[in-house]
């Protein structure tokens, strides 16, 4: 992996990173309150319970003097029924605690004691979770009241067993933390999915790149390698400088072509090619074209009609190339020399070879970009078929009678869509 590559992935995990963290933030967020609201649901429940108790025993409860009278509690329902309760004394109270007949959970009376001393001393009523006798978790609410003359002197403290409310809360924590872990985790990878499609622009960028160097690279090895060869006869035989230039010059045409085809690829994958579209001779233009293309002993044959076309000379011209190129690399048989057959007419040019020919099959895959089995990238054929579908117009594969293979061009001729 390169060091490019290796800084896109790990961009792609920092904005997986940073994406999930931001949600998991707020689900977390909506969790607490989830949690909070529930919680205090459950204590508002035995709140609402507990509360009802301390009104009604004050209201049975009577001072003689400085004395509580808890006569009127005898034979009451609320004495046998959960919550249960106790009177205690507190502040200036004197009188002996009182404590409710059923046993509905079982508290140390200190602990009351200290609920009622803190209801008396806060003058208000006061509310907490303490433990059991038996551990068991018990919610506590106690109601501070006045003697016959005023002042504080004790309060009923009413307690109910929470524990079964404390399960159902847990159970429900747990819930919703497994919850959480399931969407974060679902976020976390719907957050890589998406960092992935907003990298993928740079990706595919630094791709086309790499395959672009890659291909450069790839096809200018030979010339480059003929071109140094060339370089050295020359120098040791200054001599055969005439006969050395012109395939100098080939090579360099050719190697123009390998870094004009790369460009032009990576141009129409990036889609900022650009058409520059005019009235063009089609049958002038491959007609220079032919003439200008190293044959490396080949035999190319041309014939032509007038005809007119609106394209892109330099696109045309260069798929015009691609093609003859190819079938002088690939359109002939072993150890024969390549004979290719260039046709203009009617808005069409045909290049016909005498070799193996192509399948149906063959044929498409060839119009694939990297299928080129001749030691070159295959970046031939496929421009061909980017640049001509730009013009609108259609590139066909057939198989000639004699078994070679035709490629042929079809654009609109000028006048018509």
């Amino acid at each position: 992996m390169t060091g490019a590559a290796a800084r896109l992935r790990g961009l792609r995990w920092l904005l997986t990173g940073l994406f999930t963290a931001l949600n998991a933030a707020g689900v977390l967020l909506v969790a607490w309150l989830m949690i909070d609201m529930d919680e205090q649901k459950g204590e508002q429940a035995l709140d609402a319970d507990l509360r009802r108790v301390p009104p009604l025993v004050v209201r049975l409860l009577e001072f003689t003097g400085d004395r509580l009278d808890t006569s009127g509690l005898f034979g009451d329902s609320i004495t046998v029924e959960c919550p249960q309760f106790a009177v205690i004394p507190a502040g200036e109270g004197k009188f002996d605690p009182y404590r409710s007949g059923v046993s509905c959970v079982d508290v140390d009376l200190a602990v009351l004691s200290g609920m009622a001393a803190d209801a008396v001393r806060e003058r208000v009523p006061q509310s907490a979770y303490v433990r059991a006798m038996d551990g068991k978790l018990v919610r506590v609410y106690a109601q501070p009241f006045t003697s016959a003359n005023g002042p504080y002197v004790g309060a009923v403290v009413a307690h109910i067993d929470a524990q079964q409310e404390n399960d159902r809360h847990d159970r429900r924590v747990l819930l919703v933390a497994l919850g959480c872990v399931i969407l974060i985790g679902a976020l976390g990878g719907t957050c890589h999915y998406l960092s992935g499609l907003a990298i993928r622009p740079a990706a595919i960028a630094l791709e086309q790149h790499e395959e672009m160097l890659n291909g450069i690279a790839h096809d200018l090895k030979r010339p480059v390698t003929g071109l140094r060869a060339l370089a050295d006869t020359a120098m040791r035989n200054p001599g055969s400088m005439g006969k050395v230039l012109p395939r100098v010059v080939r090579l360099a045409k050719r190697m123009g072509g390998i870094v004009g085809t790369q460009l032009m690829y990576a141009k129409f994958e990036a889609g900022v090619q650009q058409l520059a579209i005019q009235s063009v001779q089609l049958d002038q233009l491959v007609s220079a074209v032919v003439e200008d293309i190293p044959a490396e002993g080949a035999r190319i044959t041309f014939a032509a009609v007038p005809t007119r076309v609106d394209a892109d000379p330099d696109m045309i011209g260069r798929a015009v190339e691609n093609l003859i190129g190819n079938a002088i690399q690939h359109g002939h048989l072993p150890d024969t020399a390549p004979v290719v057959h260039v046709s203009v007419g009617n808005g069409r040019v045909m290049v016909a070879d005498e070799g193996p020919g192509l399948d149906p099959a063959a044929a498409q895959r060839a119009l694939q970009r990297f299928t080129s089995g001749g030691g070159s990238t295959g970046l031939g054929l496929y421009l061909v078929q980017r640049i001509v579908h730009a013009h609108g117009g259609t590139l066909g594969i057939y198989r000639s009678e004699t078994g070679g293979a035709i490629f042929e061009i079809a654009l609109p001729t000028a006048g018509r869509p």
